[in-house]
Order: C-alpha cells, then sequence, then structure tokens
C-alpha cells in the first residue's frame, strides 16, 4: 500500500469537500442563470464539473495507491445568494479554503516523507492558483459593474483570452 491510512482518510475528506464544491457551484450557476446572466451561469456550470473532475482524481489516486475510498457526508450548498457579487464572493471564499485543505494535504505528505503524494497534490497546489485568481477576477469585474451587471457579462464575453488565460493556469493582471 503506497498511501498512509492518515493521507487516505483526509484525501477522503477532501474528496468530499471538491463533491461540496460541485453542488456549491451548481447553485452559484443556477443563481446566475436564474438572474438570466448566462454566461456567468456557463462560466459556473464549468466549475462545477471541474470540481467533480477534481474530486474523481483524488479518488483515483487514493484507488491506485491501495486505498479505499470512504466519501463522508457532504454539507447542504448555499443558495441564499442576495447578489451577484455575493454569489461569487462565496466562490473566491470557498477556493480560499480549499487552498488551506490542499496545503494541509502536502504539509501531511511532507511529514510523511510521501514523495509519490507529494507530486500528485502538486498539481492541485497549482489548481488552487488558477481557482483563487479566476474567482478574485470574476469578483472585481462584478464589484466595478455595479449595478449593471450587464458591463460585467459584456466584459467577460468581450475579453475570453483573459479568462482563459486565467484558467490556463496563468495569473491576470489587477
Amino acid at each position: 500500500m503506497l498511501i498512509s491510512k492518515t493521507l487516505e482518510k483526509a484525501i477522503n475528506e477532501q474528496i468530499g469537500r471538491e463533491l461540496g464544491a460541485q453542488m456549491q457551484y451548481v447553485n452559484i450557476a443556477s443563481y446566475f442563470t436564474a438572474e438570466n446572466m448566462l454566461l456567468f451561469g456557463r462560466i459556473f456550470f464549468g466549475q462545477a464539473a471541474e470540481e467533480n473532475g477534481h474530486a474523481m482524481k483524488l479518488v483515483r489516486y487514493v484507488l491506485d495507491a491501495g486505498g479505499r475510498i470512504a466519501v463522508p457526508a457532504i454539507a447542504e450548498a448555499r443558495s441564499d445568494f442576495k447578489s451577484a457579487a455575493d454569489a461569487v464572493a462565496a466562490a473566491l471564499k470557498w477556493e480560499e479554503e480549499v487552498t488551506v485543505q490542499i496545503n494541509g494535504l502536502m504539509d501531511i505528505a511532507f511529514k510523511e516523507k510521501d514523495y509519490i503524494a507529494q507530486e500528485f497534490l502538486g498539481w492541485f497546489v497549482n489548481e488552487q492558483l488558477e481557482e483563487v485568481s479566476k474567482m478574485s477576477t470574476i469578483l472585481s469585474v462584478v464589484q466595478r459593474s455595479g449595478d449593471n451587471l450587464l458591463l460585467a457579462e459584456q466584459y467577460v464575453q468581450q475579453t475570453p483570452a483573459d479568462i482563459e488565460r486565467v484558467e490556463g493556469g496563468g495569473t491576470a493582471g489587477k
């Protein structure tokens, strides 16, 4: 077995968090879609699918390392957004929390001198830079648009290269 019980348990907990994030992003996407902000809806439905992919990547790792999967109960996702900024701020807060969680997994791997896990988790560390940067950019655009959220959607639509750069792991200027 290439995974310790400690890391196995911690990754199982993270799998639950990633699936919880998927539900959270579905709720955010649904908020935007209901508000007829279809581009933002599409962005956040894409985020939901990405979170599912993250969970499945973690599942595959645990199984490949000889561990067992035991996904914990998943908390109910928030759906009571008061505004577009509130919804995106929730996404940014979540991604900041996930960054701390991924760093915690990496801490376990370092402590245990599990070099395979460190290599695997390095992808998630880099992914969090992308995720936090993307949500920070979107929140900034929404906040600057004020009450005219059509400007925010127009900005995102007219600058797909900037959003793609953020999605591609680069850092967008703020």
